[in-house]
């Protein structure tokens, strides 16, 4: 019996660290902080996005109508990620930006839950759920939507 368990978890815990990103290739990931780690720093709705993956009601969160000047940090760690000189409004209710800051701080992850195909944006350094990625943006811009949940983010005003 422990040889199964330690052979479950194992498993489990390889299949955690693993995913493939938008170029089909599984990529290993050294987990920043466990589920219970998480759940001490973020509030209800940061774990509920970040770790569960989760998805927060359109028009209904803190960014989507924000126009003020600044940066969008990680709720997580405080990595600057988007900056409000990229964020437009797509009508879709979330917060939209043409590109990150620094392409280096997300990584693109297939996702294909709930029956979709769609590109995920996740935080490199953790491995945690940011949004998804379109390409139904500005085409004058290059062409990306990066439609972020506002509860992964925080604002930082100029």
């Amino acid at each position: 019996m422990k040889k199964i368990t330690g052979v479950l978890l194992i498993l489990v815990t390889l299949a955690a660290f693993s995913c493939e990103n938008s170029n089909g290739q599984q990529v290993k990931r050294k987990a920043a902080k466990t589920n219970a780690e998480w759940k001490k720093i973020l509030n209800e709705n940061q774990y509920h996005i970040m770790v569960e993956k989760g998805t927060e009601s359109p028009f209904r969160n803190a960014y989507y109508d924000n126009h003020q000047k600044g940066v969008y940090v990680s709720a997580a760690t405080g990595e600057v990620l988007f900056s409000s000189d990229d964020k437009y409004d797509s009508g879709t209710g979330w917060p939209s930006f043409v590109k990150p800051v620094d392409e280096s701080k997300i990584e693109i992850v297939k996702d294909n839950s709930y029956g979709m195909d769609r590109d995920e944006v996740i935080e490199r350094s953790t491995g945690l759920h940011l949004g998804h990625v379109f390409d139904d943006g500005p085409v004058s811009r290059g062409g990306k939507r990066y439609c972020m949940n506002s509860g992964a983010l925080k604002f930082i005003k100029r």
